[in-house]
């Protein structure tokens, strides 16, 4: 059963930057798409990013877009979101979500959280000066 479990949210300055990690345990990432997910208070649960289980496609919402980068390391079961230009629009919790699906070499942000099967418990970011 694969376990998803994030790491490196905190409190930031607007302008500033953070990197979430996203580990898996229990099943490789490198047959799983993996996207990102945040919940701002209020309002509901926002895909902002994606990447195919190879790695090597990407997606991102518009919201996002040329500020943020996602990437995956299978040898070490790891996602990684860097964010930067970090604004107060972008507090929230943030979740890394996975589904099966091996082999594929695209992935596109459909804002779908019923798509995914497996989350990570979520960690905070919060932007503030």
């Amino acid at each position: 059963q694969l376990q998803l479990v994030e790491s490196g949210g905190g409190l930031v300055q607007p302008g500033g930057s953070l990197r979430l990690s996203c580990a898996a345990s229990g099943s490789t990432l490198g047959d799983y798409v993996i996207a990102w997910f945040r919940q701002a208070p209020g309002k509901g649960r926002e895909e902002i990013s994606c990447v195919s289980s190879d790695g090597l496609g990407k997606s991102y919402a518009s919201s996002v877009k040329a500020r943020f980068t996602i990437s995956k390391d299978n040898e070490k079961n790891t996602v990684a979101l860097q964010m930067n230009s970090l604004s107060i629009e972008d507090t929230a919790l943030y979740y890394c979500a996975a589904i099966w699906d091996p082999g594929s070499p695209f992935c596109a942000v459909r804002g779908d959280s019923g798509l995914y099967p497996y989350w990570g418990q979520g960690i905070q970011v919060s932007v503030s000066s």
